[in-house]
């Protein structure tokens, strides 16, 4: 049997205050979520205006990045909330215009955050140029183990 070897990976989280980025990631590490959470690509999916400025953080990304093999995933935040001013198909439509993975998810509820960051790094793993150069030489070996049948992770669009 293979030792298991722990890597690091680096995830961005860009987006607009007050989008729910800290609460996607504090719930996805330490699975708790705070409503008093100071504001710190993710859009908030009850307002427009945090979604039509998707398109200057993707300006923001590809003028300082390095890398033309970005893995990037666009997260429809607070879903939770009622009187949603965007839907679904807006969210996977922008995704689907950018080449990006998209999922809807709630921070509060739960809902698609773990998933969201396990297809992410799914998606890591499975475009070597991203881990590959560093790793090589170093024994540092990634991959993936066996989820049970009929896992909950189907609410995302795989278009990178």
């Amino acid at each position: 049997m293979e030792d298991d070897v722990l890597t690091t990976l680096k995830i961005l989280i860009i987006g607009e205050s007050g989008v729910g980025k800290s609460s996607l990631l504090l719930r996805f590490t330490d699975d708790t979520f705070d409503p008093e959470l100071a504001a710190t690509i993710v859009y908030d999916v009850t307002r427009r205006d945090t979604f039509t400025k998707l398109d200057n953080w993707l300006n923001e990304l590809e003028t300082y990045c390095t890398r033309n093999d970005l893995i990037k995933m666009l997260v429809g935040n607070k879903i939770d909330k009622e009187n949603r001013e965007l839907d679904r198909n807006e969210g996977l439509k922008f995704a689907r215009k950018h080449s990006m993975l998209f999922i809807e998810a709630s921070a509060k509820t739960r809902d698609g955050v773990q998933c969201a960051f396990e297809e992410l790094v799914e998606k890591i793993i499975q475009t070597p140029g991203l881990w590959e150069s560093e790793t090589q030489g170093r024994g540092v070996q990634l991959g993936r183990q066996d989820q049970a049948a009929g896992g909950s992770c189907g609410g995302y669009c795989s278009l990178v």
